[in-house]
């Protein structure tokens, strides 16, 4: 009983002495973000965005801008404007959100685990035959999956358990 108690006395310092790690991104700067704008493939930055005049902006699209186009886009670049510090760094927490990275990239992937815990070597394959940006963790927890499915395997055949 001594044993179990201070098991668990261990563990539970253990456990509760781990750090937790507070991931501080630098400002995104609003001239680093650059956007595709027209047919041409040219890319224009948030800060040039929220700045330039219409009539550049549609020498650089590619073509004249209809009434309540012009209107729109001057609205919108308002708004872009206001989301601007003077720093040029960007205050709005949405902005930041949706360029910041969303996730999948590093970390738990469970859509990874589960091709190689349910489908064994073949969800590895599948795996990797998937291209997108998160195809490094994809297949990393693909190999982790299939790696606790082997493990557990070993485990209940080595208890006895029979499959019939």
């Amino acid at each position: 009983m001594r044993k179990i108690i201070a098991l668990l006395t261990g563990l539970f310092i253990l456990t509760g002495s781990f750090a937790t790690v507070t991931v501080i991104y630098p400002p995104l700067k609003a001239s680093e973000i650059f956007f595709p704008v027209g047919k041409t493939g040219q890319k224009i930055s948030l800060m040039e965005l929220s700045t330039i005049k219409i009539k550049d902006f549609e020498l650089l699209r590619g073509e004249k801008m209809k009434f309540f186009d012009r209107m729109t886009f001057k609205a919108a670049q308002k708004k872009v404007r206001d989301n601007i510090d003077r720093d040029g760094s960007i205050n709005n927490k949405k902005i930041l959100k949706a360029l910041r990275p969303k996730g999948g990239e590093t970390g738990f992937h469970f859509g990874g685990f589960a091709l190689g815990f349910l489908l064994g070597l073949i969800g590895i394959l599948i795996a990797y035959l998937i291209k997108d940006d998160y195809k490094r963790n994809r297949v990393k927890w693909a190999w982790i999956g299939f790696g606790i499915y082997v493990v557990l395997l070993i485990i209940l055949f080595a208890s006895g358990f029979a499959i019939a």
